[in-house]
């Protein structure tokens, strides 16, 4: 997305109209960002913020992924980032790594952009595409967290801007089955919420965090 300044000055009055927290250490605009979901969430409008519970990573399951994904050097791909939570914490605590993200909704997509601005992070990048769109074999390790499954349960989805249905979701999910079935040995997936219907036979549960986060590698 080319930047857009009016954009961004907006994302910034918006944050510190928000923020009334003492503790805010303005000397490090990060270091506040990243402590809670609270003060993360403030980023964003407040209908976005609403969503967080149910949509977003919380940053502490983003920490833990990033932990086991984050290789010096590798090429991270969130698969349907949203506003980009889980690629800015990931990019925060683990610099030596590159954290990508796509996502399909333009809006939600703006705002990660707009993210990327506000905490400078030079290790991490947005995709406005379709999962589809996106070449797996440009990417060493992968985040899933159960993207597809707004198509299910539509009654939750995030908006009504872009097609749901169960066909789409069993086309998607074999889609990244076949994706991730491509992939070389030692490649590393984290599911979240997952059904696991997208991950290969020939991917090893190495460790798990509070049932929910799953840690893979393909033998």
């Amino acid at each position: 997305m080319k930047f857009d300044p009016l954009s961004f000055f907006s994302f910034i009055q918006r944050y510190f109209h928000k923020k009334s927290v003492p503790s805010f250490e303005k000397n490090d605009l990060n270091v506040s960002l990243f402590r809670n979901d609270a003060e993360f969430d403030w980023l964003y409008p407040e209908h976005i913020e609403l969503m967080s519970h149910e949509h977003w990573t919380p940053l502490a399951i983003a920490c833990k992924a990033a932990e086991f994904l984050a290789v010096p050097d590798a090429k991270v791909l969130d698969i349907g980032s949203g506003i980009g939570k889980f690629c800015l914490a990931a990019a925060y605590h683990f610099p030596k790594t590159f954290f990508y993200g796509v996502e399909q909704r333009l809006e939600l997509h703006n705002y990660a952009e707009d993210a990327k601005e506000f905490t400078q992070l030079a290790n991490v990048n947005f995709i406005h595409a379709n999962v589809t769109q996106i070449n797996f074999k440009e990417f060493d390790h992968f985040y899933f967290y159960n993207s597809f499954y707004e198509n299910v349960d539509q009654e939750n989805r995030i908006d009504d801007t872009i097609e749901t249905s169960f066909s789409l979701y069993t086309y998607y999910t074999r889609y990244l089955l076949h994706a991730l079935t491509e992939k070389p040995p030692g490649t590393r997936l984290v599911t979240y919420q997952s059904l696991e219907e997208e991950v290969p036979i020939g991917y090893k549960l190495a460790d798990s965090y509070n049932v929910f986060l799953k840690m893979w590698i393909k033998e």
